[in-house]
């Protein structure tokens, strides 16, 4: 066991909450590849009640976790609540999409046998776990694995390792053994030789491109290993058409600032009408101001925390100016609200004027502006982005929304609805940059488990009908 540490504090007071040692791959790796065998033996029926029992410890120490979550992210005490519950509620979801997605078949043939299809289990697992959700999206990863009969090792972010760590006692008190579902504590180094591993049979990862590409990269060669990847957003919400001012500034309000702006699906790109623009944007920006900010646990309850860090916290504030200082002009600015802690107000700003506006996935609250005058060139500046993930139309006619879902490039499409907020019982995935095609969420089944196809027959029975020598 390494002596090195990995040390989260919390980003509302930057007290130090937890502390723990660094684990060891090779160790980690091989616990799971000796426990995977009996796992994957045990009955499908027995995964699934084990998986369940899993939810009624979370349902029990619901309003432990909700602390902690809080606590580890800086997110509103309601916001961490809203959280568990949907750890809670991914194990039917999961349940459910297992039975849909790996569902077994036979076709009986009298003379060729029977033809089956069923699906096997990858083996051992990594789940990367990202810190804007260190509970539901990781968790998102490990139930489908675990019902498909998968063993996990579970690398939490370094910034979020207490929710990870309680996470999996969850399931140790719900009797799924702790060589099955295992988190190894560490760094971009650990994951890194985590990802690398010929212990390892597959790769779940939710996180930045950046990170998701060096991993894409890095088992290139290795195609026996399955990869997939959840990556951010660079995420369009287009306004248009609608008499409802007010309403459509709380949806771009939400898509933008919910969770600090730290969400992969947050509306990064607010695209609008000229003659909708003076309007829309008054309201917006009322509605920002009005932006309670503050700790997890204030009262009255803040709509948003912190960002995770003082560091992220500056790379925030320094796009804030580079966009500032390129072109854009500000409609409310990004202001450091703590200068030791990591508060930031809301930021509005128009890009409409920058020639060359930085596709990157600005992770926080900040909303970029663009002003257009006709519906196809709001839909080449929605699609102006090597990122797919989010998309929403705000407004416009039910043939103007057919128009945007057939030529926006997202995986997910939404209209009069924020660009944040999936349901877990949809697949969630992008394109481009985004992810590869394995989207997650309802999905998840289809990467946690293999398909084979089988011809069968119980007894051999052949012949050779031509090209034969009379005997």
């Amino acid at each position: 066991m390494s002596a090195r540490e990995i040390v989260s504090f919390e980003p509302a007071t930057g007290v130090e909450m937890w502390r723990g040692r660094v684990g060891d791959v090779d160790d980690v790796v091989g616990r799971a590849r000796r426990a995977w065998p009996a796992w994957a033996a045990q009955p499908l029926s027995t995964r699934i009640e084990l998986v369940r029992r899993f939810a009624n410890e979370v349902r029990k120490d619901s309003d432990k976790l909700a602390e902690l979550i809080a606590r580890e992210t800086g997110k509103p005490l309601w916001e961490a609540r809203t959280e568990v519950e949907s750890v809670i509620n991914k194990v039917e979801i999961s349940v459910r999409a297992y039975a849909e997605r790996t569902s077994q078949r036979k076709l009986d043939n009298a003379l060729q046998g029977t033809a089956a299809l069923r699906h096997k289990p990858h083996g051992v697992l990594a789940v990367l776990g990202p810190y804007n959700f260190p509970a539901h999206l990781p968790n998102g990863h490990i139930v489908p694995a675990l019902i498909a009969g998968n063993v996990v090792v579970f690398k939490p972010s370094e910034k979020t390792p207490a929710v990870g760590e309680a996470l999996a006692q969850c399931f140790h008190r719900a009797g799924i053994s702790a060589a099955v579902v295992q988190v190894l504590i560490g760094g971009p180094e650990e994951g890194q030789a985590l990802v690398a591993h010929d212990g390892i049979d597959g790769v779940l990862f939710t996180g930045s491109a950046h990170a998701g590409i060096a991993i894409n990269r890095k088992l290139a060669p290795n195609p026996g290993k399955i990869v997939a990847l959840e990556m951010g957003g660079n995420n369009p919400i287009v306004v248009w058409d609608t008499p409802k001012i007010s309403d459509a500034a709380i949806l771009v309000v939400q898509s933008a600032f919910t969770s600090a702006g730290q969400r992969c699906t947050a509306g990064r790109r607010l695209i609008v009408k000229d003659t909708m623009y003076d309007a829309l944007l008054d309201e917006v920006k009322r509605l920002a101001d009005r932006i309670i900010v503050g700790a997890p646990f204030d009262e009255p309850a803040p709509f948003m925390g912190p960002v995770i860090d003082n560091r992220t916290a500056d790379g925030l504030t320094e796009s804030f100016v580079y966009l500032l200082s390129n072109g854009g002009r500000p409609i409310k600015h990004m202001i450091r609200l703590r200068e030791d802690l990591p508060f930031l107000s809301p930021a509005i700003i128009d890009v409409t004027a920058m020639k060359e506006r930085p596709d990157v996935e600005l992770f926080g609250p900040l909303l970029q502006v663009v002003k257009v005058g006709e519906f196809d060139e709001a839909i080449a500046e929605a699609n102006n982005t090597r990122f797919g993930l989010s998309a929403s139309l705000v407004g416009g006619s039910p043939q103007e929304y057919n128009r945007f879902w057939a030529n926006i490039r997202a995986g997910v499409v939404n209209w009069n609805r924020p660009t944040n907020g999936a349901s877990s019982a949809a697949p969630f995935g992008g394109v481009g940059l985004s992810g590869n095609h394995r989207p997650s969420a309802y999905y998840a089944a289809d990467y946690c488990a293999y398909p084979v196809a089988s011809t069968e027959m119980e007894q051999p029975r052949a012949s050779i009908g031509v090209g034969l020598r009379d005997t």
